[in-house]
């Protein structure tokens, strides 16, 4: 199975090729892709020389354009389609069907990835981008289990991709909008959930408070583990009492699942993290290189070696094992 890893920046990038990676994905720097940080993505030099890098090292690159395009803005997803195109990226991975058909009919050679952000869950889904923009691959939402992926790599004919370490979306991906009514921003237009423009932390009675636009998120004892502020993931007071309403603040690690998720016929594995620092790619990519190698020999797959870099210290299987049903 490939590994798909990780770069917010071009020296993320050298180190997760150094790293192992076989792949990685990367946006340009604005809003068509899912993580427009400040300080983070490529430049449109930055990302011709990264990937002529890549290549040399025998990596291959996929630049993420993968948020919906603004109505009346739908030039600047032509722009970044055409510059990754001229910059020899490997595969894009889109999520809007316009900028889709836009891929398929300027540049018809150009290899088409389908965005976790389409939300495709299904195999018609699915198989209506691979007839109508010959996708040649999918990259399946972090809502199933593995008898479902199993289920839709049989029924698809197009490789599938899945999501094996990192940060974990309560909701199906594309369909959030919870970030938005706080900040104004759109994860899913504006490439930013929970924007840093709009995060705040403060002491209040010896406890850490977070805080996203004008809501309080959580709020920490002092020595417990603080996540980043997410709508998703805040503490709430309720009739029942305080809690994780929607969801603990906990990242992926499917470590455990590689064996399952290769019997599945899963084409690829995805770590998340672009906006991660070069240690935690270094680390995480080393250590699913090694768990791979693992796999591949027949020997004991090292688990819960990526603890202390998850959210809230704390990992899950998530949908893999709907253990809550």
């Amino acid at each position: 199975m490939e590994l798909i890893c990780p770069a917010g920046t071009p020296s993320a990038l050298r180190d997760a090729v150094a790293a192992g990676a076989d792949a990685i994905y990367c946006g340009f720097s604005d809003e068509t892709n899912a993580r427009n940080f400040p300080g983070l993505n490529f430049s449109r030099v930055e990302m011709a020389e990264s990937i002529a890098h890549a290549h040399d090292a025998g990596a291959t690159v996929l630049v993420a354009i993968n948020t919906f395009a603004r109505a009346g803005g739908f030039e600047l997803w032509q722009r970044a389609v055409d510059d990754a195109v001229d910059a020899k990226a490997d595969a894009l991975i889109v999520a809007d069907v316009g900028v889709m058909e836009y891929v398929a009919r300027a540049h018809p050679q150009q290899r088409l990835h389908v965005s976790v952000q389409a939300a495709a869950a299904n195999p018609d889904a699915i198989q209506f981008y691979v007839d109508r923009f010959n996708a040649k691959r999918v990259v399946l939402p972090r809502v199933l289990s593995v008898p479902e992926i199993a289920a839709i790599a049989k029924a698809v004919k197009c490789e599938t991709e899945v999501f094996i370490f990192g940060g974990l979306c309560v909701m199906e991906e594309g369909r959030c909008s919870l970030s938005s009514y706080a900040t104004g921003k759109s994860p899913n237009m504006d490439g930013v959930c929970s924007p840093a423009s709009h995060i705040q932390y403060r002491e209040e009675n010896g406890m850490l408070v977070s805080r996203l636009g004008e809501f309080t998120i959580n709020k920490f004892a002092n020595g417990e583990a603080a996540a980043y502020p997410t709508l998703c993931k805040g503490r709430y007071q309720t009739s029942e009492g305080a809690g994780y309403l929607f969801e603990d603040p906990s990242s992926l690690d499917a470590t455990t699942m590689l064996p399952e998720l290769k019997k599945a016929g899963v084409s690829a594995l995805k770590i998340e993290g672009r906006q991660r620092g070069r240690a935690y790619i270094e680390r995480v990519v080393r250590t699913f290189r090694q768990a791979l190698s693992a796999l591949d020999e027949g020997l004991p797959i090292p688990s819960d070696a990526l603890r202390g870099l998850s959210e809230g210290q704390s990992t899950t299987v998530g949908a893999y094992k709907k253990t809550w049903r």
